[in-house]
């Protein structure tokens, strides 16, 4: 039997996720709705799903909470897209960081929405960027540091363990695989979140700012990751594979 993809959609306005969840079922795929955080984990108990839509703005355990347990839990790999219904781009921002895979501005086109879970889902299952990693293990090798692919984790050179968020691992794990190569902010949303970027989206530009903090990159004189104006950024080092993580 041909799998049909099930999206949960966590919304709190009964008349928003009635809605997208018959737009979605319309258009092929199998929905379930719930209120809050409390439906939401007692419906995972028992039923895996392939994406979920998080509304942020909710009473009690707002999406920004809810994303956070869920990657700190057994549904880590599993997709989550973002619904604010504020065009803020710090809520963006910390939606990324807490490792939404990507976010959607309150109003909507339900057909947007629908573009974009497909592409999250098309991502999440090609490229080894996303959350979910097919590959065996391995331990990449640059300057001081070390990425565990299977951990997700960052080592100095010391062995010191630096805590990356999801949108910070999938950013390196981008640079990492295309060493050398200037990138733009559609290549980089893009590969890192199945989108393009618009005209006032920065939130590329803020995720490398804060990747260059964990690397103890200097901005003004960066060592790893390079701006290159008008065009990109370019991660500058050679990659070196030490063989599969322990």
């Amino acid at each position: 039997m041909e799998h049909v993809d099930h999206i949960l959609i966590v919304d709190d306005d009964r008349e928003i996720r009635e809605l997208v969840g018959n737009y979605l079922k319309k258009n092929g795929l199998r929905t379930t709705v719930v209120a809050d955080g409390r439906q939401m984990r007692s419906f995972l108990e028992s039923t895996p799903v392939d994406l979920i839509v998080l509304d942020i703005m909710m009473p009690g355990d707002d999406g920004l909470m809810l994303c956070r347990e869920l990657r700190a839990g057994k549904h880590k790999a599993t997709p989550v897209l973002m619904l604010t219904a504020r065009n803020d781009e710090t809520d963006r921002i910390i939606g990324l960081e807490m490792g939404a895979d990507d976010y959607l501005v309150k109003p909507f086109a339900a057909r947007e929405l629908l573009a974009r879970i497909n592409a999250v889902l098309r991502r999440t299952r090609m490229l080894p960027p996303n959350l979910v990693v097919t590959e065996s293990s391995r331990l990449l090798a640059f300057g001081r540091w070390r990425l565990d692919t299977s951990a997700r984790h960052l080592l100095d050179a010391d062995g010191t363990m630096v805590a990356l968020s999801g949108a910070e691992y999938r950013l390196l794990r981008v640079f990492l695989d295309h060493p050398q190569r200037v990138l733009n902010r559609d290549q980089l949303l893009n590969l890192t979140q199945g989108r393009d970027a618009d005209l006032f989206d920065r939130s590329i530009d803020l995720l490398v700012s804060r990747l260059r903090q964990r690397l103890l990159d200097d901005a003004r004189e960066p060592a790893y990751i390079k701006t290159v104006r008008s065009e990109g950024y370019v991660f500058s080092l050679p990659i070196e594979v030490l063989g599969e993580a322990s």
